[in-house]
């Protein structure tokens, strides 16, 4: 497997639907008693993560 960044594009819901997802399963790990730390981090860089501008142009609409 490569090693590298992977980027995902998500709208708000989906945004919001994956911090909750993994917000649940930290604390599942919690009641169990199991280190939090990749989902913590994970988590820090998801709501970190910067909202990228669409870029508009006659370029955009054209195919290639």
């Amino acid at each position: 497997m490569r090693d590298g960044k992977r980027i995902l594009e998500l709208d708000r819901y989906e945004h919001s639907l994956l911090i909750h997802s993994l917000n649940e399963q930290r604390n599942q790990m919690i009641k169990a008693q199991e280190p939090t730390d990749a989902v913590d981090e994970i988590l820090l860089k998801i709501i970190d993560a910067p909202i990228a501008r669409e870029r508009r142009g006659w370029w955009r609409s054209e195919e290639r």
